[in-house]
């Protein structure tokens, strides 16, 4: 399949770099590149909580990382696990899943803490982590350490989709679904932007391309990699 990667590096390269293995052609267009945030990561915390791996990316440069990559860290998934790891942390544990099971896995081994937990968020959130675990009596500080940036639409991705020359597009975030609506519409080219089939990795990042008429959507299992290339490769069977 000729497939459109829109996510931001340096994870487009790696997707991109596994579908290129199983046959695929990858056109990498990111409709978002990530910032760091200057933030003060200063305090005594219990662990530390990631949602994406771009949060222990962002900070490993921060004058407070000695300190807080030797706390037990609580990922959301494989992906933001192995990022952690990556960066420095060694004890990393995975919720394998999604916010729901993030809190759940937290709720089991941090019931008695007695200093609060540190979030590296990002500025823009689907879930409200903090909140959550607020209403379990677990104490948790939220830290901005990263914004996602929206940025152009990319030329070879208008050129491909003026030319019909796209089978599918990957959606990873809501925010880059909607920057995908967009553009296109900025180019005039939305009807050839929803024409391709469309892998999603959850159901709130479909919304905005079901809203715009996009009616080949399919939505992986579980919100994850692996999940959502699986989508593709039974489009291939």
């Amino acid at each position: 399949m000729r497939i459109v990667l829109t996510r931001p590096q340096p994870d487009g390269d790696r997707t991109a770099a596994t579908l290129r293995e199983r046959g695929h052609g990858v056109l990498i267009a990111p409709l978002m590149r990530v910032e760091a945030v200057d933030a003060d990561l200063r305090g005594e915390f219990s662990a530390v909580i990631i949602t994406s791996a771009n949060a222990p990316r962002v900070i490993a440069g921060h004058p407070q990382f000695a300190t807080l990559r030797r706390l037990p860290l609580f990922a959301v998934g494989r992906r933001s696990a192995e990022a952690a790891r990556e960066s420095g942390f060694s004890n990393v544990t995975s919720a394998d899943g999604d916010a729901g099971e993030l809190v759940r896995l937290i709720a089991a081994r941090c019931a008695t803490v007695a200093r609060p937990l540190l979030y590296l968020a990002g500025e823009d959130r689907a879930a409200d982590i903090e909140g959550a675990l607020a209403k379990i009596r677990i104490p948790v500080k939220t830290t901005i350490v990263y914004r996602a940036v929206t940025t152009s639409f990319p030329l070879a991705l208008r050129e491909a989709l003026g030319a019909r020359e796209v089978d599918a597009v990957l959606h990873f975030s809501a925010r880059s679904a909607e920057s995908y609506i967009t553009g296109a519409k900025v180019a005039d080219l939305l009807a050839a932007a929803l024409a391709p089939r469309h892998f999603c990795l959850s159901p709130q990042i479909a919304a905005p391309l079901r809203a715009a008429g996009a009616t080949k959507i399919e939505t992986a299992a579980r919100p994850d990699e692996p999940a959502l290339l699986a989508l593709v490769e039974r489009a291939q069977a």
